[in-house]
């Protein structure tokens, strides 16, 4: 029987994107936001765009969807992947509009992208560089190429050991983080042609 792969319906807005792409390279998708889903499911996805404040409010107003989360995925090892602010919202904190609860999953805050160069514009919106890290040497999903951003904040990681990935916009930004069966890229895969959708194939194949 084929793997389900949960993908957390919370109101976020790359939702049928995401579930498009993620049909695209052969999973078996279940949009929900059922606590009951999330428990039995074999991985789980959590989009997002938008600000960090109201995805994190969305989440929290879906009853019981993060303790079942946090059940499947600490408790029960399955894979999981945040994509974009769905990524961000695994920090302990975002400092969007005010300071937000994170799920704390990979410590750190969300901070505005700050360049050095006062000439880069805000939000990084497109194309960029996906560099991998020595930490994200052997990882099975994560791969050097190129992919499609478009964010205004960024995480800040409090362990360099949970960056798997970064780009360069202005200066560093990471673009992926990760611990054990816990995987966050900030870019958008569902807009990354060739470079996303293998790595979404790989991440149903993703056995941490």
């Amino acid at each position: 029987m084929a793997e389900v792969i949960a993908l957390v319906d919370y109101g976020a807005g790359n939702l049928h994107s995401v579930e498009n792409a993620l049909k695209r390279v052969g999973a078996n998708v279940k949009v929900t936001a059922d606590p009951d889903v999330l428990r039995a499911a074999d991985r789980i996805v959590l989009p997002g765009v938008g600000s960090f404040n109201a995805c994190a409010e969305g989440l929290r107003a879906e009853k019981g969807v993060i303790e079942a989360m946090r059940e499947r995925v600490f408790v029960g090892g399955a894979p999981f992947l945040g994509i974009c602010v769905g990524m961000q919202l695994l920090a302990t904190r975002g400092l969007e509009h005010g300071v937000t609860p994170g799920l704390d999953w990979i410590e750190g805050e969300v901070r505005l992208i700050k360049p050095t160069d006062t000439s880069v514009k805000v939000p990084h919106m497109g194309w960029n560089d996906v560099a991998m890290t020595p930490h994200a040497k052997g990882h099975e999903v994560i791969e050097e190429g190129e992919a499609y951003f478009l964010h205004s904040y960024h995480f800040h990681a409090n362990s360099g050991k949970d960056v798997l990935a970064m780009t360069d916009h202005g200066g560093g930004l990471v673009a992926a983080v990760g611990r054990d069966n816990i995987l966050g890229v900030q870019f958008h895969p569902e807009k990354s042609q060739s470079y996303g959708l293998n790595l979404l194939s790989r991440f149903l194949e993703w056995k941490p």
